[in-house]
């Protein structure tokens, strides 16, 4: 199955080394991009004529809390991976199935809601989105033999330590050290408590674990002070801005990092389900907070939510480039916007309107129906696409 994307206008490529691409048109085949250059006129199975509007990766939330069938007990919400598909999230990432009624604490129930949910989620994707899912919460009394069982049950992912009666950086760090040796990618939780049973994580216990990502650098939703986020910024770990935080300290993170050039190490999630509730556009908007008000290259601050998560997580999309999953987003300012495209509506404040998205090179969405709609969007002017596309 080949599609081809013409006449785009913006072709913005998730690598910080070279946010947008001089390209007008791809190539998909078989749910990988093949082609990326100009005026390229292959024969397809289905062409989408872009409009002059702009292609971006699938943008990746590093940060939800799914639970079996796509639901959300604490917010008794339904279908919430789907709409956030809505707002352009191809891949979603658990941080913890901790919203389970009844998640189990004991050694053997943690880890079987761990591989049931990797696996429940290998074979399951609402809306179409990606969900990596089967996040263990670290409990006391875990031995390196239950790592390694996971691990060989298809377990990548610890989810976000603090949330559970592992609490200290000395408790943490020889799991963190186990969850490393094969394979998984750690990530800790940081600011005040979240749920009930969990605790505030300061900068002392993240150094001494060393996980992967700092989860919500930015509190979720309560922050660490700007001291101890600079103490974290200092070190090689990914750094995780999330919307349901604090604001201000989001800006505060972005600042330090791009001081101490350390931009490909920022990456963006919803935090969410949460208290804060479901928020469809979450990543977007956070997108939007860091190019118009902390004044991030919009290009760049997209990298931040696909290509920069992709390498943490080793996933092989978040990349507009040849051999990559072809996860895309087609999108343009928004009808009455002051913006000229969708890179120069998110400086202005605005979110983009999306008009398509593709998940493995297949069309799951039309107009959006969270986004405002696009000045612009994107038609078939070949084959199918779902109801709604190009209207």
């Amino acid at each position: 199955m080949k599609t081809l994307l013409r006449n785009i206008g913006l072709l913005v490529s998730g690598d910080l080394r070279r946010p947008v691409l001089d390209a007008d048109s791809l190539v998909l085949r078989d749910g990988v991009i093949t082609g990326v250059g100009r005026a390229l006129d292959e024969d397809a199975d289905t062409v989408i004529d872009c409009r002059g509007t702009t292609v971006m990766p699938g943008l990746i939330d590093s940060h939800v809390h799914p639970v079996f069938g796509d639901f959300t007990p604490r917010q008794r919400t339904m279908d919430f991976l789907d709409s956030g598909m809505n707002g352009g999230v191809t891949t979603a990432i658990s941080a913890g199935e901790v919203h389970l009624p009844g998640r189990p604490k004991d050694i053997v129930g943690l880890k079987a809601l761990a591989i049931v949910a990797a696996k429940a989620y290998a074979s399951f994707r609402p809306g179409g989105v990606k969900v990596e899912a089967g996040a263990p919460i670290l409990e006391l009394g875990l031995t390196e033999a239950d790592f390694k069982e996971m691990a060989a049950a298809g377990v990548k992912l610890v989810g976000e330590i603090g949330l559970g009666s592992v609490k200290t950086g000395k408790d943490a760090a020889p799991m963190v050290r186990w969850a490393k040796a094969h394979g998984m990618t750690v990530t800790i939780h940081t600011g005040g408590p979240s749920i009930a049973g969990s605790s505030p994580i300061d900068a002392d216990v993240v150094l001494e674990a060393q996980p992967h990502v700092v989860g919500h650098i930015n509190g979720g939703t309560t922050s660490m002070s700007p001291a101890e986020i600079d103490r974290l910024v200092a070190t090689d770990m990914a750094l995780e801005i999330v919307q349901c935080g604090n604001a201000r300290t989001a800006l505060h993170t972005l600042r330090r990092a791009r001081e101490a050039r350390a931009t490909e190490r920022i990456i963006v999630g919803n935090d969410a389900p949460s208290g804060t509730g479901v928020i469809p556009l979450g990543v977007l908007r956070t997108l939007s907070l860091l190019a118009a008000l902390g004044e991030l290259p919009p290009a760049e601050a997209v990298a931040c939510a696909t290509g920069n998560t992709a390498r943490v997580y080793r996933l092989n999309r978040g990349l507009v480039a040849e051999g990559r999953e072809a996860d895309l987003v087609v999108c343009d300012a928004p009808a009455g916007s002051v913006a000229r495209d969708a890179m120069s509506a998110l400086s202005a404040g605005d979110l983009p309107g999306i008009s398509m998205v593709l998940i493995d090179g297949k069309i799951t969405l039309g107009r959006s129906r969270n986004t405002p709609p696009a000045a612009r969007a994107a038609e078939v002017v070949k084959g199918a696409g779902p109801a709604g596309a190009g209207h």
